[in-house]
């Protein structure tokens, strides 16, 4: 079968893949045990990816960023994805940066998107409350602005990055109990911050590397300068950026069926059971070629995607297909997987088990995939 290229690559990009697939084989692959076991990558692989050049490199140079589209982030994505990285949370620095570029002044872009792009800073998106999940109107943490300064209470949950984050975008509420005019978004540094706390890293099912924790603010004070755009516009902001947040979730998660499929084609080929090699058998072959075509119908739709959104064009409906059908298909192509590879699959040492329990997350963040059909709904 002719190997399928994605219609945006090119030369140029081909060879920043070979870089960036070079710098997670060495700097993360090999660390990733250690990862798993401590519940965080740490803060120096951010260094590390921030002097490679691997952070923010969808946005402008002239903030220190790399410059380049959406197709170079896409290519970090998918080279993490496919090796079971989970636990490097670049997806949510990455959208942290694009809300500040999105939607700061060119005094906050120059305060904070260098830092992002050097992995002085890192960055996490805290929107989720105890209370409030897929929906954000019911969020309670709340900014009272006192003079020039804003008082924030309240808790948040599953903060991806959380435990280690330096630079959150935080949602408020600073306007009363009016469900989309009354939420805010700030740009909060942690370091050193009266009040602010860090609770459990939680305990999850799967993305054991990834340090997803608990926060909570107690009379935290932060200048009103903190403020991205406007008061009360933090809903309609949140709703421009979700299209690019759910692409990133949907291309890791093509990203990482391909690279399950590819683990398993080696081990069904290498593995023999009743005198022979398992992928001699019939039914075997028609699992591997049932997986292959619904990976291949994964990877033409996210790709077009992708086209969308590097013409500006990808609408809030599309992007919430993508991100609730691959993740679906995601979840059933890494059972198969594991089913293939037997009682080994079943085992942490092997990549399609870590990569069944790290992709169940999928269906749920970013807005669950029933969230994901009401809007679809809407437009049909």
């Amino acid at each position: 079968m002719i190997p399928y290229v994605s219609p945006w690559m090119d030369e140029d990009l081909s060879v920043f893949r070979d870089t960036v697939a070079r710098f997670v084989e060495t700097e993360m692959v090999p660390q990733d045990p250690k990862w798993r076991a401590q519940h965080s990558v740490g803060k120096e692989i951010w260094r590390r990816a921030g002097e490679t050049g691997l952070l923010c490199l969808d946005l402008p140079a002239e903030y220190g960023c790399g410059g380049g589209d959406f197709r170079h982030e896409a290519i970090f994505y998918e080279e993490l994805a496919r090796r079971g990285i989970s636990g490097f949370g670049q997806g949510v620095h990455s959208i942290a940066a694009h809300y500040v570029h999105n939607y700061g002044s060119e005094v906050q872009k120059q305060r904070w998107l260098p830092r992002l792009a050097s992995g002085e800073l890192i960055g996490a998106i805290a929107m989720t409350e105890p209370g409030a999940g897929s929906d954000l109107q019911g969020i309670r943490t709340r900014a009272v602005r006192e003079g020039d300064h804003y008082t924030i209470n309240g808790s948040k949950i599953f903060i991806t990055n959380g435990g280690s984050a330096s630079l959150l975008m935080l949602v408020v509420r600073t306007g009363g109990e009016d469900r989309k005019r009354g939420l805010s978004l700030l740009m909060v540094e942690t370091e050193e911050l009266a009040g602010y706390r860090v609770g459990r890293v939680l305990d999850k099912m799967g993305m054991p590397a990834q340090d997803t924790a608990e926060l909570f603010f107690e009379d935290v004070r932060v200048p009103v300068d903190c403020l991205l755009g406007e008061e009360g516009q933090g809903m309609y902001q949140l709703m421009g950026d979700l299209p690019y947040e759910r692409l990133i979730i949907a291309l890791c998660g093509v990203a990482a069926m391909e690279g399950a499929l590819a683990e398993t084609s080696r081990y069904v080929k290498e593995r023999k059971a009743f005198g022979q090699v398992l992928g001699s058998m019939q039914t075997v072959r028609f699992k591997l070629a049932e997986i292959a075509t619904i990976t291949r119908v994964a990877r033409v739709f996210v790709d077009d995607c992708i086209a969308r959104q590097l013409e500006g064009t990808l609408d809030t409906e599309t992007a919430s297909m993508a991100k609730y059908w691959v993740t679906d298909m995601q979840q059933q192509v890494l059972d198969e997987c594991v089913q293939l590879h037997g009682g080994y699959g079943y085992m942490n040492e092997y990549l399609v088990c870590r990569m069944f329990a790290d992709s169940r997350v999928q269906r749920i963040y970013g807005g669950t995939n029933e969230i994901m059909k009401e809007l679809i709904s809407r437009s049909v």
